[in-house]
């Protein structure tokens, strides 16, 4: 792109705000800068627009701040350089991540709504939270008159691409701006508030939307910026509720927010095993739903149980649309039950905090999407919304979003619920079905006598989150239904030393919440003694199996299979539910676990940073676990901004370390005086037997010299601790019903065959794998195909190619393509 066609991007955010919205506008930044663009940010956002810059402060954060010059050198990978360097940062950073306006050198934002930024004044935001470059609800902006000044102070700037992240009332007045704009322009023309070189040059206005909701609410995408942090701040509050409501044998009502859309309370009844939820897509009968859920409570506590959670969504509603509210459940339960109940309204501590690990990743991909979108925009191509389907960042046309958004509210106000259901994604139908299959307690069950089963229930290989949470849906759904689910304690070795006992619908309740594994695992596989495990089979008279595990699962699920022919009773049906932190069970692209660990890793990280930032000019190199699978390490990486990424899928060799080296040196060397930043390196614990963590460390310090210092960090088995995340108990709760399902289908495959001795076929041994968001069944014997079983993986990794993001994200390319003579020599003095 020629200087002289080059596209100024501005990027604002506007509604409520939400995790993530800082990683976009990195993300925005950063690309565009890589992309040859300059960028801008646009403060308060549409009322930014509106206010725009005054006279005196017109263009003052246009004069980047000078770091090392150097002479020009021809070639396309030196003018990135150069255009990298002249980027780097224009001042404005510090005021915007501190919210100071001011600044004690004289620096100030005041009067300056629409600022220059560069590379380095967006460093660090994504781990913050909220937006910080403000946000606000522009009454202004609604007129056409706010617009036309609006388009005019872009103009004035020389801004021609705008990235928006909001709601669906900010992306519709994003596309109303860009469908009037050729009569703005023509309107400032005539008016004589722009050249006619100015309106030739600003026909065209670029525009990009991204959805910033912590409802999750809107249509076409599978998730929205904030959502996975906004249910992460809900489950942290439900789960130190649920310890008190425990010691006091109390009732808690839990209002939390979602008007038009109940994602946010279904997730976190799932999540945290809440005994009834009130959602608006699925309103209960107005005349029964007070009967109901005291029947349901009821039940609950004559069996033993101490503690009660209803979740109220702020827009829950009856079938005759009358508004059901928090202070309501609370005086039915206690005085129908006479339950000692409180109410707790979380309010804004939803939308506050820092973001998650998925609020990361998400808004950093689709931010990288959105200036590819601008680049490729012409007139003629709709207003695009960057939305995520199936694992992969999408197009789509914004307002055709916005309409099947808005169609929900109208379908509920038609009192259409079944409409309103189905213009939900497929996977909030089946999370209702599975609150409703794990929460309730049958007086009968579901299936007749034949049909029923004895379910094994086995942990194998390492723990990981969601394992129990992942168990305890398993043993309610049996319950439900009238199978008899048996927990084999420590895998294949317990069951050899009989350890095992049935489990109850009360005995898992607060499993959910649990890391670690409950039924205890280890790595041991059948081949210990495969006769002896089918003797046991046998003797427990098993028709069905589930392992819960990593890749130890999918060989024990293997040989299994294998012994068949040999010995009956495996002639059973059989499934591997992944669960792994390492994430590397082929075929799947999550595994139960990696979320958990994910999140471990960046809150572990952001701490390391901090210290490291503190210190000025330090590099951690972080250690973590994984295995053979570089999974953790470069999500982590992506999600972290850590500067260097080491994984076992592609070693270590000495030229590698040489350019790490050298791109450290000349990234220290630009950084402003006495403002270093700490720098991340994160590192596989397997990437390399002979650079190992201390290796590299100890070299990065001796090259440093005064450039940097080094230090190292081990996280080890932390990486596998903790409370599960949200995501791993609502995908855990999923998946294992689903397991059930497969289960139920086999057995009654099996259950009519003629013949006396049963042959199970290979079809029913087999792995469920996220594919997308869809769910897909391998058998096992076609999992082999894409095995990789000397290093314990898949053949190929989705994944794989993000490690390129995270060295594009911190500008090594650009770095690296600079001469030496660009950086001074280090002082080793």
């Amino acid at each position: 792109m020629s200087n002289g066609n080059k596209m100024k991007v501005a990027v604002l955010t506007s509604g409520g705000d939400s995790a993530g919205m800082n990683a976009v506008v990195r993300a925005v930044v950063k690309t565009a800068i890589i992309k040859g663009c300059e960028t801008w940010i646009v403060r308060e956002g549409y009322e930014g627009l509106v206010r725009g810059n005054s006279e005196g402060h017109r263009h003052t954060s246009s004069v980047a701040e000078k770091g090392p010059t150097s002479p020009r050198v021809k070639g396309t990978e030196s003018q990135e350089a150069e255009g990298f360097v002249h980027n780097l940062r224009f001042g404005d950073g510090e005021l915007l991540k501190d919210g100071t306006g001011d600044h004690p050198g004289g620096r100030t934002l005041k009067g300056r709504y629409i600022v220059r930024v560069g590379w380095d004044d967006v460093r660090g935001w994504f781990s913050e939270g909220g937006t910080l470059i403000g946000t606000a609800r522009s009454v202004a902006f609604r007129t056409r008159e706010g617009r036309l000044t609006g388009a005019h102070n872009m103009i004035k700037e020389g801004i021609d691409a705008l990235v928006v992240c909001g709601g669906d009332g900010s992306l519709t007045g994003a596309d109303v701006f860009r469908a009037e704009w050729p009569g703005l322009v023509n309107e400032l023309r005539n008016e004589g508030k722009i050249t006619d070189e100015q309106a030739t040059k600003h026909a065209h206005l670029k525009i990009v939307g991204l959805v910033g909701s912590i409802d999750n609410d809107m249509s076409m995408t599978d998730l929205t910026i904030g959502a996975p942090t906004a249910l992460h701040r809900i489950c942290e509050s439900i789960d130190n509720i649920n310890s008190t409501a425990y010691s006091h044998s109390r009732a808690f009502v839990l209002e939390v927010m979602g008007r038009h859309c109940g994602w946010l309370a279904l997730m976190a009844a799932v999540s945290c095993g809440a005994d009834f939820v009130f959602i608006p897509e699925n309103p209960p009968d107005a005349d029964k739903w007070a009967d109901e859920m005291c029947t349901m409570i009821q039940s609950h506590r004559d069996i033993g149980k101490r503690k009660t959670i209803v979740i109220v969504a702020e827009g829950a509603l009856d079938s005759k649309l009358q508004p059901i509210r928090a202070e309501q459940v609370k005086d039915i339960l206690s005085e129908r039950l006479g339950l000692d109940t409180r109410v707790t309204t979380l309010g804004h501590t939803q939308r506050g905090g820092r973001p998650c690990a998925f609020d990361r990743i998400l808004p950093t991909l689709q931010g990288i999407e959105a200036v590819e979108a601008l680049l490729d925009a012409t007139p003629d191509t709709p207003s695009y919304m960057i939305g995520v389907r199936e694992n992969k960042i999408t197009r789509v046309p914004l307002m055709e979003a916005v309409k099947m958004t808005r169609e929900v509210a109208q379908a509920i106000s038609e009192k259409d619920f079944e409409k309103a259901m189905s213009l939900r994604d497929p996977e909030f139908r089946e999370s209702l079905q599975g609150f409703f299959a794990t929460s309730r307690l049958e007086t009968e069950p579901k299936l007749p006598h034949h049909l029923r089963m004895r379910v094994a229930i086995m942990h194998i290989g390492a723990p990981a989150g969601g394992m129990n949470a992942a168990t305890r849906a398993i043993v309610r759904y049996c319950i439900r239904q009238g199978h008899k689910p048996f927990a084999i304690h420590n895998g294949f070795v317990g069951l050899l030393d009989d350890n095992v006992h049935q489990l109850s619908w009360l005995g898992v309740d607060n499993w959910t919440t649990r890391g670690g594994s409950e039924l205890g695992t280890n790595r041991k596989l059948p081949d210990v003694d495969l006769g002896a495990v089918a003797a046991k089979f046998q003797q427990y008279n098993y028709h069905a199996l589930i392992m819960i595990g990593g890749f130890e699962a999918f060989s024990s699920l293997q040989i299994l299979e294998q012994g068949r022919k040999h010995y009956p009773a495996f002639n059973i049906p059989m499934v591997h539910l992944p669960a792994t932190i390492s994430n590397n069970v082929p075929m799947t692209e999550f595994s139960l676990g990696s979320d958990t660990s994910l999140n471990a890793l960046v809150d572990a990280c952001d701490a390391i940073k901090q210290s490291a930032s503190a210190s000025r000019n330090r590099v951690f190199v972080v250690e973590t676990q994984g295995g053979k699978c570089g999974y953790i390490a470069t999500m982590g990486a992506l999600a972290t901004g850590a500067c260097i990424v080491y994984t076992p899928e592609r070693g270590i060799d000495l030229d590698m370390l040489r350019n790490d080296v050298k791109f450290l040196k000349r990234r220290y060397a630009l950084d402003a005086k006495g403002k270093n930043e700490g720098r991340l390196v994160i590192r596989n614990e397997v990437s390399s037997d002979v650079y190992t963590t201390e290796v590299i460390t100890k070299m990065f310090k001796e090259e440093g010299g005064a450039l940097f210092d080094s230090r190292s960090a081990s996280l080890g088995h932390t990486l596998q601790g903790g409370i599960p995340s949200p995501t791993d108990r609502t995908r855990a709760v999923r998946l294992s019903l689903k397991c059930m399902n497969f289960l139920e289908k086999h057995h009654e495959q099996l259950l009519k065959q003629q013949s006396r001795s049963k042959q199970a076929p290979p079809e029913s041994a087999a792995i469920i794998t996220v594919q997308g968001t869809s769910v897909e069944w391998v058998p096992v014997q076609d999992m082999v195909e894409h095995a990789d079983m000397k290093n314990r993986r898949g053949k190929k990794a989705w994944w794989e190619g993000y490690r390129e993001l995270v060295e594009a994200l911190v500008g090594r390319p650009q770095i690296l393509a600079k001469g030496k003579a660009d950086v001074p020599a280090p002082d080793r003095a």
